[in-house]
């Protein structure tokens, strides 16, 4: 599909156009357009031949008329005349903290920067801080924007951020003075991966706060110490930093800063914009009648006021949550998870024995738990040959006359083979109480004589013994990209052969991604969230499994393992019936 291509030209766009210092709303209507681009689950190229560009949300007559435009030749003029008249690498310094439009501008009208080579070139020689505005202060830190960006990740994966999140929240909390703390941003949201850590704490004494903050154990460098803010960053990984930001405001329009500091950017202008509407003024201090505020301590007071439900975090994307008649109702939560249909053993690549696991899934207050260890094509991770994985069975339903409280399913994660057939014959999955098929290996596309992702991947759920497709798309977040596969095929075989798409709560995975997860449930197919946990620590990885769902709107009725064990049991028997 040529979506992806066209959501790179369109903030391609934005991004000069700010530079160039193009009105806000001109710049945020090609933001706008690349976002409801992104969330597409149909191809555009047909939405433009049935003449439906216009019915996508942000996409206007102009709109649609660069995206015809851009489907027949490859180009759009506005992106065209702005890269002719801009340097490439000008939108890039946008990423450095404390470069602005405005800076990035300056530095290239009156010192010709065009590139990050030539900012360094020009902080080196002394240059940029004698420009109007800046000084030596603004340009050291400028300088080190750059050292960090070139020492950290663009993004850090949700799995990461969030325990670094909660690890300072908790050190803040102690704190004498603070009321209140928690976390915002695109980590409250629930996004695959984040820029950085944003804190939110309720304290009378800013400054004082933010000092015991920049001078917590585990920071490495200060980047800000202010009255109400601080901005600090945390190694992790191999030479990586994270930048984790604490805002201390007053507990009266703390509900209102939560909000902005956690709302998408979308989102907030949405809101904004229905406030405007009824002629009041909304801000992270609260919302205004006048000067009058009207709600601003917690967040449901601003909705209610504007006359909208509460959204849950993960949802203020503004991908139609604001949207009249908007319900959020049985929104699936890790309290519905009754068991993990996708865990390993020592039998193949695990770490932790059938027992512990399954004591480990009773602590959590699960029913179920199924244990699929690998089929024996996957030799790298001690693949089960047949005559191994026939004992692995009894052994699993032996476990499971020994163990009360939990029911232990015998499963297996069966790799779908280059030509679309199954690692084991029939007459072993027959024995199985639970079936996940993956594709391990041969990831790349399709062609002369192999068959491609979505070809073995459809083949794969033809087979009644098969009840999940395990990881789909096969990605790992930073490090290998997903495979080239047709959701929507995907999808429609999921739904006629009643075959579960799995959510792989791993952190590193987070496959199905939450705009999948939505073009699912459209097209009624039920899910399965699974932590494909390798050690009993992994089992906790499901609240991320859960927030991905959230975010594609997966209610607990769409979720498998939010059934009881009798009514899974009878959809497994659907399936094998189909």
């Amino acid at each position: 599909m040529i979506n992806s291509k066209l959501v790179r030209a369109f903030d391609r766009i934005a991004d000069l156009l700010e530079i160039d210092g193009e009105k806000a709303f001109r710049i945020n209507s090609y933001r706008r357009a690349a976002r409801t681009l992104k969330d597409l689950t149909e191809d555009v190229a047909v939405v433009a031949a049935e003449n439906r560009l216009t019915e996508l949300p942000g996409i206007g007559k102009g709109t649609a008329q660069r995206i015809e435009q851009y489907i027949d030749t490859g180009h759009t003029d506005v992106l065209d005349e702005l890269q002719a008249k801009l340097p490439e690498g000008l939108p890039a310094l946008l990423e450095i903290q404390g470069m602005g439009p405005k800076k990035v501008a300056l530095v290239y009208d009156k010192l010709g920067v065009g590139n990050l080579g030539d900012l360094k070139r020009v902080i080196d020689s002394g240059e940029m801080e004698k420009l109007p505005g800046l000084g030596a202060t603004s340009v050291k830190r400028i300088a080190e924007g750059i050292a960090f960006l070139e020492t950290s990740s663009q993004r850090t994966p949700m799995g990461i951020a969030l325990p670094i999140a909660e690890a300072f929240a908790a050190q803040i909390v102690a704190m004498i003075g603070v009321k209140r703390v928690e976390i915002a941003g695109s980590l409250r949201r629930g996004a695959e991966t984040i820029g950085d850590v944003d804190i939110l704490c309720a304290a009378k004494d800013g400054e004082g706060i933010v000092k015991q903050f920049v001078a917590l154990e585990g920071v490495k460098r200060v980047l800000a110490s202010g009255s109400t803010k601080g901005s600090v960053t945390v190694p992790f990984g191999e030479g990586k930093e994270l930048q984790v930001d604490l805002r201390v405001v007053p507990a009266d329009s703390f509900g209102a800063a939560w909000q902005y500091f956690t709302g998408s950017k979308e989102h907030n202008v949405r809101l904004r914009e229905i406030a405007v509407r009824k002629q009041l003024r909304l801000n992270e201090w609260g919302l205004f009648d006048g000067d009058e505020p009207i709600a601003g301590r917690d967040e449901a007071g601003v909705y209610k006021e504007l006359d909208l439900r509460w959204v849950p975090p993960e949802l203020r994307e503004d991908r139609g949550e604001l949207e009249r008649g908007a319900d959020f109702g049985g929104l699936v939560s890790s309290q519905d998870i009754r068991g993990d249909l996708h865990v390993h053993t020592t039998a193949s690549d695990g770490r932790c024995t059938i027992e512990e696991m399954a004591e480990a899934a009773k602590r959590l207050g699960y029913k179920y738990l199924a244990i699929c260890d690998h089929s024996k094509s996957s030799t790298i991770a001690n693949g089960l040959s047949v005559e191994r994985m026939r004992r692995h069975i009894d052994e699993i339903r032996a476990a499971n006359e020994q163990t009360r409280g939990i029911e232990i399913l015998a499963g297996t994660e069966c790799d779908i083979l280059p030509d679309g057939s199954l690692d084991y014959a029939d007459e072993i999955l027959a024995q199985c109480d639970w079936v996940v098929a993956s594709i391990h290996s041969a990831m790349g596309p399709g062609g002369k004589g192999k068959s491609s992702p979505t070809e073995r991947t459809v083949a794969a759920m033809q087979n009644p013994f098969v009840s999940a497709i395990g990881h789909p798309t096969g990605r790992l977040l930073s490090r290998r990209a997903p495979m080239e596969l047709d959701m929507a095929a995907v999808i429609e075989a999921a739904a006629k052969t009643h075959t579960m798409l799995e959510i792989n709560a791993s952190w590193q995975r987070l496959d199905l991604q939450d705009v999948h997860v939505r073009q699912a449930i459209e097209g009624g197919v039920e899910l399965v969230i699974n932590t494909d946990a390798h050690h009993v620590d992994q089992l906790e990885q499901m609240v991320y499994g859960v927030t991905t769902a959230r975010r594609g709107g997966a209610l607990r009725k769409s979720v498998a393992n939010c059934l009881s064990l009798t009514e899974l049991r009878k959809r497994i028997v659907l399936k094998r019936q189909t």
